[in-house]
């Protein structure tokens, strides 16, 4: 490979990076709110979390999540209802976003070629979403000073129905981009 290629493929690598955080943002848009059951909304962002894993492989993934979260961080409107900054992060609902980087590099290990059997990237999708659940359940019962059942009942039990389509709905999306190689190999 020369110069150009390698350069023209950073640049691209860069642009997928970028590309999985700005839809992990627009997936926070596309929020459905479940009060009084639970302060955490219903989003798209975990389907983005995982496709960024599947499609950037483990450190792009997190990369693309730490694109995300930083923009977050610093002021940009990515969280959940527009909100940003360090107090969204570290209020009750950052533990799904800190979640959100070990998510993206177990679904990134599940990245490979030839595509993996459809059952091995589900099942690594739904341990990625356990992870994002179960850190986002730990930071909501510290913060709300709840016990542990109690988060697992407002940020956990009503989500497990959607967490599930978004699992099949990434892979299906992913295998679909890959199996036509529209993604970055």
């Amino acid at each position: 490979m020369n110069n150009a290629q390698s350069s023209l493929g950073s640049i691209n690598r860069i642009v997928w990076i970028a590309l999985m955080a700005a839809l992990t943002a627009v997936g926070a848009v596309v929020a459905i709110p479940v009060v009084p059951i639970s302060p955490v909304p219903i989003t798209l962002q975990t389907m983005f979390v995982l496709l960024a894993g599947f499609i950037l492989g483990p450190k792009g993934g997190a990369l693309a999540m730490l694109l995300y979260i930083a923009a977050g961080c610093l002021g940009m409107p990515v969280f959940t209802g527009g909100k940003a900054g360090l107090a969204v992060f570290l209020g009750p609902t950052g533990g799904f976003i800190v979640g959100f980087i070990p998510a993206a590099i177990i679904c990134g290990f599940a990245k490979g070629a030839p595509v993996k059997p459809y059952w091995v990237l589900l099942l690594a999708s739904v341990v990625a979403t356990a992870v994002v659940l179960a850190l986002g359940t730990a930071q909501l019962a510290l913060l709300l000073k709840i016990s542990i059942g109690k988060a697992l009942a407002v940020g956990v039990i009503p989500f497990l129905p959607g967490a599930a389509a978004k699992c099949f709905g990434a892979v299906f999306i992913y295998r679909f981009l890959a199996v036509r190689r529209l993604i970055p190999s």
